[in-house]
């Protein structure tokens, strides 16, 4: 009896072993289904996670490249906002250039004849003045008339020289020279030492001394001076030249007319 009841509980449990089998088996692929979908839950987590990550960092490079997109907006923008002020400031300076030509040209049509008339006068003082340096004066006037015929010249310049010249001719009033030079008379030219104090007196002396003479500016002509003159003459020359310093020397002036 207790064979057949060992033998019993033997079947019973070989036939619960064998039933277990496929139990195990149907669990087993459960549990590698479970597995496989965790690790392609977690896979698709991880490609999840890296597009998001990669979103991330372009949503960040896009923000950095708008800041500095905006901060060179505002450069520029800054800086076309200064150009066009100086665009504009040009372009009023251009107006009020074209303005001045216009007046420059206004200007110059009344200019010409005026220079004109001031060489005119200049030429025609020279020739009733007292004759010191003619060659020299002459040929100041010969170039500002060549000047005034020269396009490449500006007005102002013209101007400028002419005043230029008036200025030379009031400084010649003012001041001591001598300047040796050709004097011809009674046909013969002879090299003289001319004296010339400020326009009061031009006078003249050979070089042998032997012969002095003063202009006489009513006459327009030579007149020839004593011997008590010659050694006056002679230290006037001396001190134009600076050889000597500057002293009271008896000269021969002409009184000043009384004005009626």
């Amino acid at each position: 009896m207790v064979r057949k009841t060992h033998a019993a509980v033997m079947a019973w449990a070989l036939s619960l072993a064998f039933m277990a089998l496929p139990l195990q088996a149907a669990n087993k692929q459960k549990l590698d289904a479970s597995i496989k979908t965790q690790d392609a839950t977690e896979a698709a987590a991880a490609a999840s996670q890296e597009k998001i990550d990669a979103i991330a960092n372009d949503a960040e490079r896009m923000l950095k490249d708008y800041k500095l997109i905006m901060r060179q907006y505002d450069a520029l923008s800054g800086y076309n906002d200064q150009v066009q002020k100086i665009v504009n400031g040009q372009n009023e300076e251009l107006a009020s250039l074209e303005s001045q030509l216009t007046e420059i040209d206004t200007t110059n049509q009344g200019m010409i004849p005026l220079l004109g008339r001031m060489l005119d006068t200049l030429e025609k003082f020279v020739e009733l003045d007292v004759p010191f340096l003619p060659k020299e004066r002459a040929k100041r006037i010969s170039d500002l008339r060549a000047l005034q015929d020269r396009a490449d010249v500006t007005i102002s310049e013209k101007y400028r020289r002419i005043t230029e010249a008036y200025q030379v001719e009031m400084e010649y009033g003012r001041t001591i020279e001598t300047y040796a030079g050709d004097l011809e008379k009674d046909g013969n030219t002879r090299s003289v030492a001319f004296l010339r104090i400020g326009r009061v007196a031009l006078m003249y002396q050979t070089l042998d001394k032997k012969e002095t003479a003063v202009w006489d500016q009513e006459k327009k002509q030579w007149e020839l001076l004593s011997e008590e003159y010659r050694k006056p003459v002679s230290e006037g020359l001396k001190i134009a030249l600076k050889q000597a310093p500057p002293n009271l020397i008896k000269l021969p002036v002409h009184a000043p007319e009384r004005l009626q």
